[in-house]
């Protein structure tokens, strides 16, 4: 059986993800290179591993655009999630969490906040690895939830972390859709849409290339040949407009949608280093009112 964890090759028996280990020195390059930083995170070059160097041709117009879109995804999860936790939400589930440090600087552990780092049990011990390396502590509200999806499903794992079925939660769900198939999406989707009122996922994803400018599909396609390359092939691709009505037809009824020009407009106005989003990528939260 395969699955989002799977399919995306984080748990390769030959090592970690080569496209989790890219994002991660792009989330630590952003903290480097570009000012002002649209996304802080203080852990981004430890956990990385140092090597910010084997990221080629850091300054060229593609890479500038991905690190900023790897960037700004991680703060408009982060944003949501402070935006949930006002309201009184108190579980935070990342899924396929890679080297993802939010737990580990998190400034809602006073408030209780439990986060479930969802991944497959060798890439976690790769994470681990790489948090003892860096002298990174896990914090006591922090929660591996090991899903193996050839044994078991996301619903058994999260049980298993003790995650509170019964409370609302914000899931996280970064750079994962791209590499699925539709029933791998739609069942994950139809998980998070049992959980109670409240509870909301953000996630990227592309944008079917047939509905992208010309520059845009440039750039999908350059992309899509580097993934594919390492072994990790994009397989999913959405119509915003049919990808809003589905989420709506299983109950998300308050939904944001964000494509490059709200990307930009939001998180990258006024910058004097030109810094910006010019994929076709989207962010999106969905959320049970």
């Amino acid at each position: 059986m395969l699955d989002w964890v799977h399919v995306r090759g984080i748990a390769s028996k030959i090592g970690p993800s080569r496209t989790a280990q890219r994002v991660a020195l792009r989330r630590a390059a952003h903290q480097v290179l570009d000012h002002p930083r649209v996304f802080d995170d203080p852990l981004a070059i430890a956990i990385a591993g140092g090597g910010l160097e084997t990221v080629e041709s850091v300054q060229q117009p593609y890479s500038r655009s991905l690190r900023a879109f790897i960037a700004v995804r991680s703060r408009y999860a982060e944003d949501q999630l402070t935006a949930a936790v006002a309201r009184g939400v108190r579980q935070y589930v990342v899924l396929g969490a890679g080297l993802d440090t939010f737990a580990y600087r998190s400034p809602f552990q006073s408030a209780g906040l439990q986060v479930f780092e969802v991944d497959h049990p060798a890439t976690q011990e790769w994470k681990r690895a790489q948090l003892r390396a860096a002298g990174i502590a896990i914090p006591s509200g922090t929660t591996f939830a090991a899903v193996d999806f050839e044994r078991q499903s996301l619903e058994e794992g999260l049980r298993m972390a003790r995650f509170e079925m019964q409370q609302p939660a914000v899931f996280s769900w970064l750079g994962v859709t791209p590499y699925l198939s539709r029933a791998a999406f739609d069942a994950t989707i139809q998980f998070i849409a049992g959980m109670p009122s409240g509870s909301c996922v953000v996630f990227d994803y592309a944008v079917e290339r047939s509905l992208l400018s010309p520059p845009q599909q440039l750039a999908l396609d350059v992309l899509a040949a580097r993934v594919t390359r390492a072994g990790e092939p994009f397989r999913l691709f959405f119509d915003p407009v049919e990808l809003r009505r589905d989420l709506d037809r299983i109950g998300f009824s308050n939904m944001e949608d964000l494509d490059c020009d709200q990307i930009n407009a939001r998180y990258f106005a006024r910058r004097s280093d030109g810094l910006a989003v010019t994929g076709g990528g989207h962010l999106i939260t969905a959320q049970f009112s």
